[in-house]
């Protein structure tokens, strides 16, 4: 069985958004770099720094299955059908959208997180689930369902907006030591959630 990462890219201050949903400077080290570097869809390049291609050559073809919340589903309207990273997506929402253009896209909506990552879980076999940041996250800390955190770190504070682990008040977590790359523009900082 693989892991269960809550991953996001994050200001300084622990936003991955500002209030209008804007991601700023966060995304600029997506492409600071020369290096070619692919999720799952062959027409979406990421060009970056060679640290940062060798981190994410390291994580992303683990990643079989994600898990987003409506509200990024809506934004990036479910990225026209093609997941991210990954090859199946799992949408938490309490209403399935009834007129998405991409009905036979590799996409499931499910009520609920806990029965979202099941699902995720399944579906990747012992390949990993990526649970996005933001409200999701601090569901699935508070429900235990998280093995590691990789906290993107961009250098930038917002003052305000999304909170990477949302509305979290379920007590503290202790983290082993990170595992810590520096990139063009953000550093990669992986965290194992220690368990004992």
């Amino acid at each position: 069985m693989g892991n269960v990462i809550a991953s996001a890219v994050v200001s300084l201050d622990g936003f991955v958004a500002d209030t209008d949903d804007g991601v700023g400077p966060l995304f600029d080290w997506y492409g600071n770099g020369s290096v070619e570097v692919y999720g799952s869809d062959p027409g979406r390049p990421f060009m970056l720094s060679q640290p940062s291609a060798d981190y994410i050559n390291s994580t992303w073809p683990n990643i079989r299955s994600c898990v987003i919340g409506r509200h990024l589903f809506d934004i990036t309207n479910g990225w026209n059908g093609v997941p991210a990273v990954g090859d199946h997506v799992f949408v938490v929402t309490h209403e399935p959208p009834a007129d998405w253009p991409f009905p036979d896209a590799p996409f499931t909506f499910v009520n609920g997180i806990e029965e979202a990552i099941a699902q995720a879980k399944e579906h990747a076999g012992d390949g990993d689930v990526s649970v996005t940041g933001g409200n999701l996250t601090g569901q699935a800390l508070s429900a235990g369902l998280v093995d590691e955190i990789s906290y993107n770190l961009a250098p930038v504070i917002f003052g305000t907006g999304v909170k990477f682990f949302g509305d979290y008040a379920g007590g503290q977590i202790l983290l082993d030591n990170p595992r810590v790359v520096e990139g063009d523009r953000v550093t990669h900082l992986h965290y194992r959630v220690s368990k004992g």
